[in-house]
């Protein structure tokens, strides 16, 4: 009777101990970090899909032509990464204080060409202005190359929260706020690109248009995406460093006796 006894209290331990072990979740990591780590993943996500936005929309920056009193039409123009939309407007459409035509998002016929420069590496040609096309090819490699650093960096906090690979923390730091610095430096070479276009003029008749410029929504998705995954960076490195800092910063305080 003893023996068996035994053996049940053994066996309820065992079962007590495997279902202890299930519930505390990846191994070498603690509840509460696992916490921090989901906060900032989450925060990474925000980052992740403003960056896919603005990479993949092409409303990054506007051309406005000047407004022609004889004209019922204007024409206005917006591009990005990948192609150029030119969009023909009714003037009576056009806001009556605006000088320029536009905005883009007004209703009219559009017609849009990606960039030949990614496949027989021809310049487009845009109301008789020639692209820069080293500059634009430069600016979508280093975006590219920015997704798919962030995307190392969200496969590395996915194995730190399936398997508990805590030092892949630091791996994943470095990969967000790469990604972030790497998206900055595309809008930065993509508005150079924008510059080069407005100046390079084509000699050939008729006479180029004036033109205006302004940054569009998802120009400002790609600042804010960079923003966002630096800070999500930083937030998993501070989750890498040691507790002793902040705990002589911070000391906690005794609890007093009632």
């Amino acid at each position: 009777m003893m023996m068996w006894s035994n053996f049940l209290m053994q066996e309820e331990d065992r079962r007590r101990g495997a279902a202890a072990r299930r519930g505390a979740g990846p191994p070498g990591l603690s509840p509460e970090r696992e916490g921090k780590v989901k906060l900032a993943l989450l925060l990474t996500a925000v980052g992740a899909t403003l960056a896919v936005l603005a990479v993949g929309t092409e409303f990054w920056v506007e051309l406005n032509t000047f407004r022609a009193n004889d004209s019922a039409v204007c024409d206005a123009a917006y591009l990005g990464l990948w192609k150029v939309c030119v969009k023909r407007l009714w003037q009576e459409d056009v806001p009556a204080a605006r000088r320029t035509c536009g905005p883009a998002q007004l209703p009219g016929e559009t017609n849009c060409t990606y960039f030949k420069f990614f496949t027989t590496g021809e310049n487009a040609h845009i109301f008789h202005r020639t692209t820069k096309k080293e500059m634009n090819l430069a600016a979508a490699v280093i975006a590219v190359l920015g997704l798919t650093v962030m995307a190392l960096g969200c496969l590395c906090i996915i194995m730190v929260l399936s398997k508990g690979a805590e030092f892949l923390v630091r791996v994943g730091a470095i990969c967000f706020g790469l990604s972030g610095l790497l998206l900055l430096v595309s809008l930065e070479v993509f508005r150079h690109s924008v510059r080069a276009l407005v100046q390079r003029v084509s000699p050939e008749p008729p006479p180029a248009p004036a033109l205006t410029y302004e940054y569009s929504w998802s120009l400002g998705c790609g600042v804010g995406a960079s923003l966002v995954l630096l800070l999500g960076g930083g937030c998993f490195l501070l989750l890498t460093l040691p507790p002793w800092p902040w705990g002589s910063l911070c000391p906690k305080q005794a609890p007093t006796a009632p």
